[in-house]
């Protein structure tokens, strides 16, 4: 009984923040990096309407429309008197909101695909693989590109568009996994007690592949954010003034050879933000793999 008192009088550490601070061990130095750069960058999204900043649709500094960055103005004033820097924080609320609701369309239609094929078998599996790949065979990119042509380009219009065709690595996964589960002894004990085939799948496989399911969905979320600002840049993503790293990147590259600022800052956010949700994923990949 002495034992706990002593731990706690020591300043023992709850579980949650010893698993943590393991988990940050384990990280690489370039690792590390990025998901500082992340968690940098989610925070200034969100805490976006709190800085102290204009706001990215104010005309104010109309009279200084091209200015380069400056002490008063980070990013400079783009050709239509818009603060820059606010024009790019705002943009990283578009752009993670379009990411993340991706990921969450791609799950909710790629977790049961996989699950029903990987264990009901037979039929329903032929079936959902037939499907995969026909989607697979098309270009998703050019599918976006059509979609994006029909329906009129929105934060949410475009999370169903690219979540629509970013699918099919999710159900890969999460069928892999399930099939690997399926296998194992409490599967078998489950089975023998009267479960049902679906009490089975939602009750012991799909939690034993949360995961392969996490790891998923966060490295589709820098493939949704490329290809939202692929579509912004080819004019078919969010209309001005709406900031959008993509349509900002496209309306600045016409002046890169002076205003060079105008594509070069967002260019560079959109990098750092892909590469350090890629890197995060990476270490979540190896952090839930338990043969590592």
């Amino acid at each position: 009984m002495l034992e706990p008192v002593a731990a706690i009088e020591r300043g023992a550490e709850p579980s949650g923040v010893q698993v943590l601070r393991k988990m940050v061990r384990g990280m690489t130095g370039l690792q590390r990096a990025a998901l500082v750069c992340l968690v940098v960058i989610v925070l200034a999204g969100i805490l976006a309407p709190w800085l102290p900043l204009p706001s990215y649709e104010s005309t104010a500094f109309v009279s200084h429309t091209y200015a380069f960055p400056s002490l008063s103005h980070p990013f400079g004033i783009d050709g239509e008197g818009r603060d820059y820097l606010a024009r790019n924080i705002y943009a990283i609320r578009v752009t993670l909101s379009i990411g993340l609701m991706t990921a969450l369309i791609g799950a909710l239609i790629g977790v049961p695909l996989g699950v029903a094929a990987a264990y009901l078998g037979g039929i329903t599996d032929w079936i959902v693989l037939r499907v995969i790949e026909v989607v697979s065979v098309i270009p998703p990119f050019l599918v976006a590109i059509l979609l994006a042509n029909l329906i009129s380009a929105n934060v949410l219009s475009l999370s169903v568009i690219i979540g629509l065709v970013l699918w099919v690595p999710v159900a890969r996964l999460v069928r892999s996994k399930v099939l690997s589960v399926r296998e194992m002894l409490f599967v078998d004990a489950a089975r023998a007690l009267g479960a049902s085939r679906w009490r089975i799948a939602w009750r012991y496989l799909l939690p034993n592949s949360y995961g392969t399911l996490i790891v998923a969905l966060v490295l589709t979320v820098p493939t949704a954010i490329v290809t939202e600002a692929s579509l912004s840049f080819l004019g078919l993503g969010i209309s001005p003034p709406t900031p959008d790293w993509g349509q900002m990147i496209s309306q600045g590259i016409q002046y890169i050879t002076y205003y060079w600022f105008l594509a070069v800052f967002p260019a560079l956010l959109l990098m750092v933000t892909v590469v350090s949700l890629s890197l995060v994923g990476d270490w979540l990949r190896d952090w839930l793999d338990p043969q590592r």
